[in-house]
């Protein structure tokens, strides 16, 4: 059963979701102070929607930009976790004669 956009997910749900183990979501917490679920009785956690967005941010950084937990701590506090993604610099006479072709197909193309 899916349940309701916006509605409070359980530590599991949450785990599940991104397909780590709970114990790492509760890792996170003590690494990540923006990272505080609702605790209820018996410390029962349950995520908002935005702790859950926070913690799929989270995942990002550490398992798909490769970031460590310290790295990832810096983006989130200094760069709101966005990152730039690291493309090299294109020389400009490389740029150039590349729109210079594109110009010259497209020229040919439409029949100039």
């Amino acid at each position: 059963m899916k349940k309701a956009e916006g509605a409070l997910l359980t530590i599991s749900e949450l785990a599940g979701e991104l397909g780590l183990p709970q114990h790492i979501l509760r890792y996170w917490e003590t690494r990540f102070p923006q990272l505080r679920p609702l605790q209820r009785s018996g410390n029962r956690r349950y995520y908002r929607p935005a702790d859950v967005a926070l913690a799929r941010r989270i995942h990002d950084l550490l398992n798909v930009e490769g970031f460590t937990v310290k790295g990832a701590q810096k983006m989130l506090v200094d760069g709101n976790g966005t990152s730039v993604p690291d493309t090299p610099a294109q020389p400009a006479d490389d740029v150039l004669s590349q729109l210079q072709a594109i110009r010259s197909t497209l020229a040919r193309a439409i029949g100039e």
